[in-house]
C-alpha cells in the first residue's frame, strides 16, 4: 500500500474527463480562457487579487526572485531542512541562501531569522512545509523592521491558515506548485503564483511569455513558463473540490494522530494559532530503518522526506556549510517518515496501516 494518485482521479473522473474533451475540442491550447478562469478562481479562494499560472512551482520561485530584484551578493533567508527547489530559487538568480534552525513543526523556526539578517539580506523565503503553516506574524514583523522582502512557498500548503489567514497572502508573492502530489495537483507539472501588487503581476505575465505582452513585442528577457490549458482546465475541476479534499484530508490525519499509540513512534503536532491540510502526515522515529523494513514486510509503503538537507546536498557543496551546523534539521533528517495518506484512502486500509505501526517493536 503507497500513495495512490489514481484515487485522486477516480473520485471526480467524469468531470475531469469532460473537461479533457472540452479544451481539446475548443482548438485553443496555450494561455486561453481555461488559464485565465482559473487564475481568477484561484487568487479568489487563496484570498489574493492575482494570480499567474506557470510551468511548475519551481519557476514560481526562482520567477518570483528574478523579478524582485535578487542577484549576486544578495542573501535570501530560509529553513535549512526546506525541499532544495526553494534554495534552487534563490540560487539560480545569484543570490545566496543563509539557512536557518528549523523548529519542531519542521518549518523554519522565527525566533532565530533575525539574528541571521546582516546588510546583505534582502528577502525572507518562508516555506510552509508538509501542509504545516510557518509563524507568519513574526516573520512579517521583522521583514518590515529591517525593509525585507517575503516570498511564500505554499507548494505544501494548498489552503492552510495562520490566525485565519491563508498562506500565501502574508508576503510580496505566493509560490504554488501544482505537482499531481499536491493537495491542488494537476496532471504533470505545473505552477503559479498569487500577489496583490498589480504591477508585480502584471510583470509576471510578461516574463512568463518570452517577455511579450503583445505577439512579437517584447519588452524583457524572459522566459516560457506558461500554464496550458488541459492543466488549467483539470485544475478548475480539482479547485471546485479543494474544501472536501483538505476536510478529507484532516479526518484521516485526525485518526492517524488519535490511534497510533506505539511510543517508538512521535507524531505531529500543529503550531498554535494555524491549521493543516496535511499535505504529508510525517511522523518521527529514531529506528526509523528498522521501521520502513517492517512496513515493507508487511506491504505498506512510506517514504522519507527528506533524508538529505540541502546545505549537505552534493549540489550545493560548493556552500562549504559542514555537518553539525544546524542539529535539529539533520537530527530530524534521519528520523523523518511520511506515512501513506491520500485522497481516498478507505478507514480500513489506514487502520491496517496503524495497527501495522501499533505492532512495531524496533
Amino acid at each position: 500500500m503507497a500513495n495512490d494518485l489514481k484515487r485522486q482521479y477516480d473520485l471526480y473522473a467524469s468531470e475531469f474527463e469532460q473537461k479533457a474533451l472540452d479544451v481539446l475540442r475548443k482548438g485553443w491550447y496555450v494561455l486561453g480562457d481555461e488559464v485565465s478562469a482559473f487564475e481568477h478562481e484561484f487568487a479568489d479562494w487563496i484570498g489574493t487579487k492575482y494570480c499567474v499560472g506557470l510551468g511548475s512551482g519551481l519557476d514560481a520561485l526562482w520567477i518570483s526572485f528574478r523579478l524582485l530584484g535578487i542577484g549576486p551578493g544578495d542573501e535570501v533567508i530560509v529553513s535549512s531542512n526546506a525541499y532544495i527547489a526553494c534554495v534552487m530559487g534563490i540560487t539560480m538568480n545569484g543570490g545566496t541562501p543563509v539557512f536557518v534552525e528549523s523548529d519542531q513543526y519542521l518549518n523554519i523556526d522565527a525566533s532565530k531569522i533575525e539574528a541571521a539578517v546582516t546588510p546583505r539580506t534582502k528577502a525572507i523565503l518562508a516555506v510552509h512545509l508538509f501542509g504545516q503553516s510557518c509563524d507568519m506574524t513574526e516573520i512579517m514583523r521583522i521583514a518590515e523592521k529591517y525593509g525585507l522582502m517575503v516570498v511564500e512557498d505554499c507548494a505544501q500548503a494548498h489552503g492552510n491558515h495562520w490566525q485565519g489567514k491563508t498562506v500565501g497572502t502574508f508576503g510580496h508573492v505566493g509560490c504554488f506548485s501544482f505537482y499531481p502530489t499536491k493537495g491542488c495537483g494537476a496532471f504533470g507539472d505545473a505552477g503559479a503564483i498569487v500577489t496583490n501588487d498589480e504591477s508585480l503581476a502584471r510583470k509576471f505575465r510578461v516574463f512568463r511569455n518570452y517577455g511579450s505582452e503583445k505577439k512579437y513585442y517584447n519588452s524583457m528577457i524572459g522566459t516560457n513558463s506558461r500554464l496550458d490549458e488541459i492543466q488549467a482546465g483539470l485544475l478548475r475541476v480539482r479547485l471546485s473540490h479543494m474544501e472536501e479534499l483538505n476536510a478529507e484530508r484532516q479526518r484521516l490525519a485526525s485518526r492517524y494522530s488519535q490511534k497510533i499509540s506505539n511510543p517508538l513512534i512521535k507524531t505531529p503536532s500543529v503550531r498554535p494559532g494555524a491549521d493543516s491540510v496535511w499535505h504529508q502526515y510525517v511522523i518521527r522515529c529514531a529506528q526509523r530503518s528498522s521501521l520502513i523494513e517492517f512496513l515493507n514486510q508487511n506491504g505498506i509503503g512510506s517514504i522519507i522526506h527528506y533524508p538529505i538537507p540541502p546545505y549537505l546536498s552534493e549540489a550545493y557543496a560548493c556552500l562549504s556549510i559542514p555537518k553539525g551546523s544546524f542539529p535539529y534539521t539533520e537530527k530530524a533528517a534521519d528520523e523523518v517518515l511520511s506515512l501513506p495518506m491520500y485522497n481516498g484512502m478507505t478507514e480500513e486500509e489506514q487502520d491496517f496501516v496503524i495497527r501495522t505501526l501499533n505492532d512495531f517493536r524496533g
